[in-house]
């Protein structure tokens, strides 16, 4: 009995700090991708691990971890025994990511109204709110989050792993394109808008409405896309 009582324990403490880890990696992940996104590390920049522990205050084993995630959604390049680099911006790559977000985000925008449980119905609906708040007040910072959380939401509600792991490889280029763009060829109020659009639709389980309102909004980030190229 005592040694089945030593393995539980040390069984309770492993899977402790597993999740603890796991912790800290996703929070690793959302300060970094912020920061890329939103372009205080700027494409081109040549980052650490010690470095980015040092200035969030988190350890190098998650800062690794977080790094190898976004390096697979290619906002970062690794490049061996020299660091990472912050990866560049490139709009011919970002047409050619809107043709295949187009029929996913279709897909997902009407499983997610389909399937959504009532407790994401509700958060569907509060981002609505928010979206519409940040249209508002023109801050781009705050609709960027609640578009990341929005993201997220409908990944979970979509109920798909394959769809939900090919829109997450998009989902921060795509911000970031945006955000870096949005001064000289978007009205960030209107994108604001139109993401409130389709989380009241799928808040209120309207498929076509969903997939409807988000044509509007891929029409309007496409007329943006090449307005930039044409900058």
């Amino acid at each position: 009995m005592p040694s089945t009582t030593r393995s539980t324990t040390g069984s309770s403490r492993s899977s402790k700090s597993a999740s603890n880890a796991e912790t800290l990696t996703d929070r690793a992940y959302t300060e970094i991708e912020e920061l890329i996104v939103t372009l205080q590390l700027e494409p081109g920049s040549v980052l650490s691990e010690q470095m980015l522990s040092e200035r969030l205050g988190i350890g190098r084993t998650p800062i690794r971890e977080a790094l190898q995630r976004l390096a697979r959604e290619r906002l970062v390049v690794i490049l061996p025994r020299r660091g990472v680099m912050v990866s560049a911006i490139d709009v011919k790559s970002q047409l050619r990511l809107l043709e295949v977000r187009r029929e996913l985000e279709r897909l997902v925008a009407r499983s997610a109204a389909r399937r959504a449980t009532p407790a994401e119905r509700a958060r569907f609906a509060e981002l609505a709110r928010g979206f519409e708040r940040a249209a508002r007040t023109g801050d781009d910072k705050a609709f960027m989050r609640i578009d990341r959380e929005f993201n997220e939401l409908c990944l979970a509600a979509v109920r798909n792993e394959f769809a939900a792991g090919a829109m997450s490889l998009m989902n921060s280029l795509s911000r970031r394109f945006w955000f870096h763009h949005y001064k000289q060829a978007a009205d960030m109020p209107e994108t604001a808008k139109l993401h409130a659009d389709i989380a009241r639709a799928i808040a209120a389980g309207e498929e076509k409405a969903a997939a409807a309102a988000l044509d509007r909004l891929l029409d309007n980030i496409e007329a943006f896309t090449r307005a930039t190229v044409e900058a």
